[in-house]
């Protein structure tokens, strides 16, 4: 045993380990490994194995059936650059690969593996290729890539495909700047691509088929990896328009992205691609079929207008999928909007006359988000629009304006831009609720013979709701929009209400004269006072009568000033200005206006009751001083 110790070459450490990998299998026979121990580095070199000097470099065993698992000391190779483990029966918990900082290329896909350590990818500085493909680790919970793995600057091939990979793409992987190929197919990965992938060097990316909600969002940042030349993004939720700069990615040969939600038209850029395969079946694209120059490509479950290769969509088709790219595809108009022909029934919110041509279109609360598509204007025969209560923004296209039968145009509710276009024809525009517009005009409320409700449009048209506007202007030929008249209505406001104070003034004036003179004809009760006034510039003396009339209960109220005496028993006239009553005789009867005579206060002064000798009730207000 001596002997053998002392003349053995490989490292006692490293032959430890490959004892304890024999142990653990059930098959080991397969490896041909002398029975009864040996040297690994010696000679004969056991099979499978690689040394370099007294160290154990390499473990070759590909596709040979082993089974059990691995011995938890593997790291102890401190020397291994070469894992090949693929394809065999191998299973339990991986060990860690911590601390194997030569290790280049590890190979342990197409196992049994069910575990694998937090610590796994610690200190891979010089690791090349990882495979963990077709593993069954952490089935229950998932797994996600930890940060360590960024450590690896030197990676260049990272397959994962099938092994619980669970949550978001890191984003450190985007930032790796030798990473070029990436297959994470068939996990439980959700959520966006990363932006830090964008101008990623990486030539292949597999993102297909993940569990679950699977992966969401646009995939614009794809068309930054110029460098790609296999995409594949089937079978999740991504969501979006193909990017028109897909075209940059002269090096793409397959392009995969069936069975998503992507909307929109196909881009030219895309349809002039020389690829090999191209995959565009089970989306909601739209609009015509371009003609591809790809070798193989399918489009199936659309909702192309047309289903041949170069034919052309309808004209009121082009400019409604048109007005559907600039609100950004809500999904109930994406499933409803589909084939050549807008007046079948099946396009949401929208109508058409006898003529069968687009006449209403009529989205009130339908999530419509983005700007207003020029496009509108080619509907020559649309008399309605009800976009209210979204959240558009932007301007009005001043194409609309070229809308000859338009009436009704409700924009309330939203985030539109000012100036507003100049109409040429008469239209009820109704722009309440849009903050940017500085002032809402001045209108009337829709009513039932100039506004469309549901009852108007037949049920498949028309959404469930449409609130009903409360503020409109009605634009006539020629007429500057609102906001260029808003100075205007303010000064139109405030000279409005003065005129018509004025002009009642005048009315007022004649007609008070004349009742005056008839009131000169009248004699007043036998109770009724006159007081002649005196010396104005008595402030003092300045008063305010009212006198009980006897005869019917009235009261007469005048004003009066200095002193007079007093003509009892025989009829007076009251006239305005005209009493004959003295202030010494008022301020007899109020008791020199005592507060306990006091009756009241007013705005102008306090008011004092008091008889006179004959029992005449009256009512004195003392005013104050300047006030007559």
């Amino acid at each position: 045993a001596f002997a053998s110790l002392v003349f053995t070459v490989t490292d006692p450490n490293d032959l430890s380990v490959i004892n304890e990998f024999r142990k653990g299998l059930e098959n080991p026979e397969v490896l041909k490994w002398p029975e009864n121990g040996g040297d690994p580095c010696g000679s004969p070199v056991w099979p499978h194995i690689v040394c370099s000097g007294s160290r154990i470099q390499q473990i070759q065993v590909m596709g040979l059936g082993l089974k059990g698992p691995l011995p938890q000391n593997l790291n102890k190779l401190s020397r291994l650059t070469h894992l090949g483990l693929q394809k065999n029966q191998f299973s339990g918990k991986l060990p860690s690969f911590s601390g194997l900082s030569e290790l280049s290329f590890a190979y342990l896909d197409f196992n049994q593996f069910d575990t694998i350590p937090l610590d796994f990818f610690d200190g891979l500085v010089n690791l090349q290729v990882l495979a963990l493909d077709e593993n069954p680790l952490n089935a229950t919970s998932g797994w996600s890539l930890p940060n360590g793995l960024q450590d690896s600057a030197q990676l260049i091939n990272l397959t994962m495909i099938n092994c619980n990979l669970a949550g978001p793409l890191p984003e450190f992987l985007g930032t790796m700047s030798s990473l070029e190929v990436l297959l994470l197919s068939t996990n439980r990965l959700s959520g966006p691509i990363p932006g830090t992938f964008k101008d990623a060097v990486l030539k292949m990316l597999w993102l297909n088929d993940q569990s679950g909600d699977g992966m969401s969002g646009s995939i614009d940042v794809v068309a930054t990896m110029v460098s790609l030349t296999h995409l594949w993004l089937h079978g999740n939720q991504f969501s979006g328009k193909i990017p028109v700069e897909i075209g940059n990615l002269t090096n793409l040969k397959d392009l995969s992205v069936n069975t998503n939600n992507l909307v929109g038209l196909i881009p030219e850029s895309l349809a002039n691609m020389p690829l090999d395969n191209l995959d565009l079946n089970n989306n909601h694209f739209m609009g015509p079929v371009p003609k591809f120059k790809a070798t193989n490509v399918s489009f199936m479950s659309n909702s192309f207008c047309r289903t041949k290769q170069g034919a052309v969509c309808a004209p009121e088709v082009m400019a409604l999928l048109e007005f559907l790219d600039g609100v950004n595809y809500p999904s109930r108009l994406v499933e409803s909007w589909s084939g050549n022909n807008p007046c079948d029934g099946r396009w949401w919110g929208i109508s058409c006359g006898d003529n069968q041509k687009v006449s209403v279109i009529n989205l009130p609360k339908s999530n419509l988000s983005g700007t207003l598509s020029p496009s509108i204007a080619n509907l020559e025969s649309v008399t309605r629009i009800y976009l209210e209560s979204n959240n558009l923004s932007g301007f009005v296209p001043s194409s609309w304006t070229s809308l000859k039968s338009l009436s009704i145009l409700d924009l309330s509710n939203n985030n539109i831009s000012p100036p507003l276009p100049k109409f040429t024809t008469p239209l009820k525009l109704v722009l309440n609720g849009n903050p940017k517009l500085t002032s809402n005009p001045p209108g009337e409320n829709p009513s039932p013979n100039n506004s469309a409700t549901p009852a108007d449009l037949p049920t498949s048209s028309v959404p469930s709701s449409r609130p009903n506007s409360s503020s409109s202007v009605i634009f006539k030929p020629g007429e500057q929009s609102p906001e260029k008249k808003d100075s205007k209505s303010k000064i139109a406001i405030v000279v409005v209400p003065i005129a018509g104070c004025l002009l009642l003034v005048f009315l007022a004036i004649p007609l008070y004269i004349y009742v005056c003179k008839k009131s000169k004809d009248k004699h007043q009760a036998p109770t009724a006072l006159v007081v002649h006034p005196r010396d104005l510039s008595d402030s003092d003396n300045v008063v305010k009568i009212a006198i009980a009339n006897q005869t019917n209960g009235s009261l007469s109220t005048v004003n009066a000033s200095g002193s007079a005496s007093i003509h009892s028993g025989e009829p007076h006239m009251i006239e305005a200005g005209n009493l004959l009553i003295s202030v010494q005789v008022l301020r007899n009867v109020t008791k020199n206006f005592s507060p306990e005579n006091e009756l009241g206060r007013g705005g102008f002064g306090v008011v004092y009751k008091g008889e006179l000798d004959d029992g005449t009730q009256i009512a004195v207000k003392r005013m104050e001083a300047g006030i007559v």
